[in-house]
């Protein structure tokens, strides 16, 4: 039976829980984060996105066909022209000016998952890369979906993280999650036992990666 990408969900069934229904994400949905936590982590995460246009770079030399390099490139057009710019503008609304961003120093947590997804890629080829980056590229829009179907969570005006859970709810991302879900079911389908044992322990250390990404946020730790 052809692998899929939720067998390697299912068989980090533990780690994705933990990722998808970490305690910074229950406290966004329902408006009982800290500001101070949530501050800290736009702020990482601009660093974060800076490297994750570096991994699509770099997917852009590992990629084997035309259709795999279009795909990488329009995934680092959409961050270098589009999503930087509305994380700055987002950023801004929160206190926190494009200067201050530009001379952050990038915590462990930050360093340590983006270095590794980098190093994954490097090591490997374009399917690990991938695999190694699913986490964050499903993994949101799973969280928006897991946070609108909690009865704790509140929407609109009365919480003020209302912006980001919309933000990975929108057509667009969804669209962008599945289509990323299909791009990895066909590559899946094709791979041995072995292989997918190997792809398995690389998405496995990636989700434990952003777990401490959340916990780095919701604890203030650089």
């Amino acid at each position: 039976m052809p692998y899929q990408f939720e067998d390697l969900k299912k068989t980090c069934a533990t780690e994705w829980r933990d990722y998808i229904e970490h305690s910074f994400v229950r406290q966004l949905g329902d408006a009982s984060l800290a500001a101070e936590a949530f501050q800290h982590y736009l702020k990482q995460d601009y660093l974060f996105l800076i490297q994750f246009a570096r991994a699509f770079a770099l997917a852009a030399y590992k990629s084997p066909t035309l259709s795999d390099l279009r795909q990488a490139k329009d995934g680092l057009q959409a961050i270098l022209d589009t999503e930087l710019d509305l994380h700055i503008q987002y950023c801004n609304e929160w206190g926190i000016s494009e200067d201050e961003l530009t001379n952050l120093p990038e915590a462990r947590a930050t360093l340590a998952y983006t270095r590794y997804v980098l190093d994954t890629g490097n090591r490997g080829d374009l399917l690990d890369l991938h695999v190694a980056l699913s986490p964050c590229m499903v993994g949101y829009g799973e969280i928006a979906n897991w946070l609108n179907r909690r009865a704790d969570t509140v929407r609109g005006d009365a919480n003020p993280y209302d912006a980001w859970i919309a933000m990975y709810e929108s057509d667009e991302f969804q669209d962008a999650m599945q289509a990323e879900i299909c791009w990895l079911d066909e590559r899946l389908a094709d791979v041995s036992p072995a292989r997918f044992e190997q792809l398995t322990r690389i998405f496995r250390d990636a989700t434990r990666l952003e777990i401490d990404f959340w916990d780095m946020g919701l604890n203030l730790s650089d």
